[in-house]
């Protein structure tokens, strides 16, 4: 059903299109709504995630990422979320601060969609 190059633009448009009450959505859950077959399902749903950080960022949009959590994570997004945004300058290098930027940046995301 999806391939490399237009995975990112389904997974946008899913996050965008998805009611508000089902969010957040886990890599697992966005891995089955988009129909991805193994393998590698949740490193491409992570991948898809990192091109639209990249482009959200691009054009200082909040992350549409933020969407999306780790079902291991305390209800946050897994490390490598929190290493691109502070990669591109959007969260601080702090850890300790990463879980208020994300809840900041989730709603920040969720207002973007009205």
């Amino acid at each position: 059903m999806t391939d490399s190059v237009s995975l990112p633009s389904q997974v946008r448009q899913l996050l965008e299109t998805a009611p508000r009450e089902t969010l957040p959505l886990t890599y697992q859950q966005l891995a089955e709504a988009l129909g991805l077959q193994p393998p590698r399902t949740i490193q491409r749903v992570a991948q898809a995630l990192e091109t639209l950080m990249r482009e959200d960022a691009e054009h200082s949009r909040p992350f549409i990422a933020a969407l999306v959590i780790s079902r291991r994570g305390e209800g946050l997004p897994a490390q490598g979320f929190f290493d691109l945004a502070v990669e591109l300058g959007r969260f601080p290098a702090e850890p300790s601060r990463h879980a208020e930027a994300w809840r900041q940046e989730f709603e920040r995301a969720l207002a973007a969609m009205r």
